[in-house]
């Protein structure tokens, strides 16, 4: 190995080594504990060493919320490719963002803003459309045999689903002690069923 892979290898080792830093900060103490300054005591550098590889800690939070879009897109994509009945697949894309909220915490808080400052993340990450086309397209594939729904808006629609499972996720996560998560769960079961059938 020459000298610039070598230092290649060494500058991606530490900007990993950044990264997990971080994330165990974020898993032991929340999003806002997380600082340049705490990242650089930690590791035993400076914080111009942490600038070198992100320009700031939007940056960092940035790598982390495109992290999170791709883990919950995969979850949807799996969830999706079980089944080939559009109503069946939506329900099947709402049980798994739900579980993926349910497991991945501090993802969903980062992803959404959830009682974090942010840079709306969902907004400005280029993998939040591979989430919204594998909703949209069995929505649409709905629609589309409904006469009722032919000519409504699929885009609306797919507002009305993130709506719904994005709304309960946030009241269970900021107030989990007033109601249990079964019951979260059935509540989020009983709105997709509705707005399933009111697709048809």
């Amino acid at each position: 190995m020459g000298i610039t892979e070598r230092r290649l290898k060494q500058k991606e080792e530490l900007r990993s080594r950044i990264l997990a830093t971080a994330w165990q900060m974020v898993k032991e103490d929340g999003w806002q504990s997380l600082s340049i300054r705490k990242i650089a005591d930690a590791i035993e550098y400076s914080v111009s060493v942490i600038y070198e590889h992100f320009e700031n800690k939007e940056a960092i939070l940035q790598e982390f919320g495109k992290e999170g879009f791709e883990l919950l897109a995969k979850k949807v994509h799996q969830a999706k490719a079980k089944f080939e009945d559009p109503a069946e697949q939506l329900k099947a894309i709402a049980l798994a963002y739900w579980n993926f909220a349910s497991k991945n915490k501090e993802y969903y808080q980062l992803m959404f803003g959830l009682g974090i400052p942010s840079c709306e993340l969902e907004k400005c990450l280029p993998e939040r459309t591979n989430l919204r086309e594998a909703v949209i397209a069995p929505i649409t594939e709905l629609m589309q045999r409904s006469k009722k729904q032919a000519n409504a808006d699929p885009c609306l629609k797919y507002y009305t689903f993130w709506s719904v499972l994005h709304g309960l996720n946030s009241i269970k996560m900021m107030d989990d002690t007033s109601v249990s998560n079964e019951i979260n769960k059935l509540v989020m079961e009983d709105a997709i069923a509705g707005f399933i059938k009111n697709l048809s």
